[in-house]
């Protein structure tokens, strides 16, 4: 991909939400007109070691990886940020979608943008993938013909961590809730899966975001609520500043930290000396399997400096590699004649990739893989610098995520 700026700085100056520009990458090859995605994500943000540069070095791997396989496809990559202004990302999403030829737009970290690019990509009859957003909702009641719910949710975070943590015995709990959408609903989700499990949920503190830096003063209305469980319903450096102050404060001593959404770069962050026992829930992990190893090595010379794949990362990998290997069966000119014959034909087709390994497209729009719980390790058990986790116990993919007959989809036939 020739001309391709590496530094955030210089792609945060192609992809200036002011201009509605976007940074540019091409793959050459044979097999019809080019196929446009878009990455609609956090390059600025709390959310941008685990989304930014290294999204984009992971689809442009997807693409690579396609063609190794024998089929090669033009494709066109834009990034921008959505600086998580529902508004700038919406307007981005608008022009992607009218003036820029853009088929799919992808990642969107920010459950209130995703819900309405989700709109967007329906009445224009595009893709959207989101492979960043945790809201349950999109495969719930604001399910769609035009998007699937891709990496992880608020209901499978929940029921993993949560669950897990209740059986271990921390059935007492108190949240640290980031203030909007994302943090409601994985709040609301654990909330229920703890109290299914016999918990009790004794408080909440909700902060203004993304702006709240110092957690002081709600780590201390945690501590007085005498909970045994800290549930953190927020992510990125929001979750690695309430780990590190937590600790700080003496909470680690007295509370266990539940990560709700917290992915291996956030530990990194804390440092194992911080961040060790917290358990978190994910489906991917760089060192789970030969795959995800293999899918590393590959990955990691394009990869930000110093920064592993994440599980957002994989998620883009995932959904792109599915979306492509549709789109070349299909053939691309009609792939991107119609989003919702794309996304039925993304449904109907099995998935298979190295970072979850195979799965499907439920008849709702999300994607079905197992998901794993991880405890971080103590700094004595940690070999290498992402060396940080261990495994604790792992879920099934049919099991990990909520029940069709729960979510409320209309699309669902019941």
């Amino acid at each position: 991909m020739p001309g391709m700026m590496r530094t955030r700085r210089g792609l945060l100056a192609m992809g200036s939400a002011l201009t509605l520009a976007a940074g540019r990458a091409t793959a050459q090859g044979a097999g019809g007109p080019a196929l446009r995605l878009g990455i609609l994500g956090d390059l600025s943000g709390p959310y941008r070691d685990l989304s930014g540069l290294g999204t984009l070095a992971c689809v442009r791997q997807a693409i690579a990886d396609l063609a190794q396989a024998g089929t090669p496809l033009q494709v066109e990559v834009l990034h921008a940020d959505h600086q998580h202004k529902a508004d700038i990302g919406a307007g981005i999403a608008r022009q992607w979608y009218d003036r820029e030829g853009v088929d799919a737009i992808l990642e969107v970290n920010n459950s209130a943008i995703a819900l309405a690019v989700a709109d967007l990509a329906r009445e224009k009859d595009k893709v959207f993938l989101a492979t960043g957003p945790a809201t349950a909702d999109l495969h719930g009641p604001r399910c769609s013909p035009n998007h699937v719910h891709w990496t992880y949710d608020t209901w499978m975070l929940a029921h993993g961590a949560g669950t897990a943590a209740v059986k271990a015995g921390g059935d007492t709990w108190y949240f640290l809730t980031a203030d909007y959408a994302f943090g409601h609903a994985l709040q609301r989700d654990t909330a229920r899966a703890v109290e299914a499990a016999g918990g009790k949920v004794l408080g909440q503190a909700r902060y203004p975001f993304p702006q709240t830096t110092d957690y002081s003063s709600f780590l201390l209305q945690a501590q007085a609520s005498r909970a045994k469980v800290l549930g953190l319903a927020n992510a990125g450096t929001d979750t690695v500043n309430s780990v590190k102050q937590a600790r700080e404060f003496g909470l680690t001593r007295t509370m266990r930290m539940v990560g709700l959404l917290c992915l291996l770069g956030d530990v990194r962050a804390m440092g194992a000396e911080a961040a060790q026992g917290l358990l978190t829930t994910e489906p991917f992990y760089w060192d789970l399997n030969d795959r995800t190893r293999a899918f590393t090595k590959r990955v990691l010379p394009q990869m930000p400096t110093g920064i592993y794949p994440s599980t957002n990362h994989a998620g883009a990998y995932s959904a792109v590699l599915h979306y492509l290997k549709t789109a070349a069966a299909m053939g691309p000119a009609a792939a991107k004649a119609s989003g919702r014959a794309t996304v039925a034909r993304m449904k109907a087709l099995p998935t298979e990739d190295d970072c979850f390994g195979p799965g499907r497209v439920r008849e709702d729009g999300r994607k079905i893989h197992p998901v794993y719980l991880f405890e971080v390790k103590k700094p004595a058990e940690v070999t290498a610098e992402w060396d940080l986790y261990r495994l604790a116990g792992s879920i099934d993919a049919e099991q990990a995520m909520r029940p069709l007959s729960e979510g409320g989809c209309p699309l669902v036939r019941t």
